[in-house]
């Protein structure tokens, strides 16, 4: 089952503005997702080689995340990404991905979850997901 990502901050599959990156502000942008399965958690979880954020067990009533979210909503908790904090895009690659996961059970873990377990502590939990693509370019100075 699929749902809907998405951001005001930028469009699907456009440039992501500078303010969200390491190059800016380096502010995590405002999400929003809709039709998510009822009864589920969702997982923010961009997967890769570096991660953003790491968000999970966030409740099924709770649809957005605020622009530069400070304080996550119970019982949501945050994972260890490739930072301390939230780490916006910066150009090791040209293409981001947010995912959001519907799940039909919280994660169950004594310690943070990280991104080389989140995989595979999902995968039998997993009943939609959803994806948000944005892309982000350092410009050349000549």
């Amino acid at each position: 089952m699929s749902f809907v990502i998405k951001t005001t901050s930028f469009n699907n599959e456009k440039i992501i503005p500078k303010k969200y990156t390491c190059d800016g502000e380096n502010i995590s942008p405002a999400l929003e997702w809709y039709d998510s399965p009822n009864d589920t958690q969702i997982v923010d979880a961009p997967l890769g080689a570096w991660n953003q954020r790491l968000i999970y067990n966030i409740h099924h009533n709770i649809t957005k995340l605020t622009e530069n979210i400070k304080s996550l909503p119970n019982p949501a908790k945050i994972g260890r990404n490739s930072n301390e904090n939230y780490s916006g895009p910066c150009p090791l690659r040209r293409e981001y991905r947010y995912y959001l996961f519907a799940l039909n059970k919280q994660l169950e873990s004594k310690n943070k979850v990280s991104r080389t377990n989140v995989e595979q502590l999902i995968k039998p939990y997993i009943i939609g997901e959803a994806v948000l693509i944005g892309r982000y370019e350092r410009k050349k100075i000549n």
